[in-house]
């Protein structure tokens, strides 16, 4: 599959033209190693390293579109990879922070020389199970590695009405804040590296 197709198959599948748009602007290919490159726009996760991946186009466009992602919306990525989601997040929203954590140290100083210059997007090599209380709270959590369970300790960093969407197990979760209560969503039939 070429970018082309990769950009009809997400537009035959229905996501939002913001997200499709993220996608025609965000070069796959700079977030792969060299190996994997004829399989830059393939429909499907592709191996980082140290049992990380990249993962696959549909899944993230399906996760971007849960987030409804508006400009001046601060947001947090926990295991953020190579950076490929939050260079795809730039591109929705603007003028805001954007934090990603990554655990692999390797994977994050990678990441991090990549958007040397662009201050909208900081990313922390640490554990991302606790969140990033530090610079709490967040309009927008996406949580890129499975969990094991429904993050709602994480409702406590977020604004509210604000929104996180996790890989939960098999599934993908969408929590929104209303007040003291948690609206909670669920999609079957995904897979996830775990949350580690």
């Amino acid at each position: 599959m070429n970018k082309e197709q990769l950009l009809q198959h997400l537009i035959n599948s229905g996501f939002s033209e913001l997200v499709v748009n993220a996608f025609k602007n965000v070069m796959r290919e700079d977030f792969i190693s060299a190996m994997f490159l004829p399989n830059a726009y393939d429909d499907y996760p592709l191996p980082l390293g140290e049992g990380s991946t990249i993962s696959q186009p549909s899944t993230i466009a399906f996760m971007l579109d849960l987030l409804d992602l508006r400009d001046k919306q601060s947001f947090l990525e926990i295991g953020s990879g190579c950076g490929y989601v939050l260079a795809l997040v730039a591109e929705i929203i603007k003028d805001t922070k954007i934090y990603g954590l990554e655990i692999s140290r390797d994977i994050a100083e990678t990441s991090i020389k990549r958007f040397i210059d662009n201050p909208n997007i900081t990313i922390f090599s640490q554990d991302g199970k606790n969140g990033l209380i530090d610079n709490a709270p967040f309009d927008r959590i996406l949580i890129s590695a499975a969990c094991s369970q429904n993050p709602c300790h994480l409702l406590e960093q977020l604004n509210n009405n604000g929104i996180i969407v996790a890989a939960v197990q098999n599934s993908i979760v969408k929590i929104v804040k209303k007040g003291d209560k948690a609206v909670i969503e669920e999609h079957y039939g995904f897979r996830f590296v775990p949350l580690i």
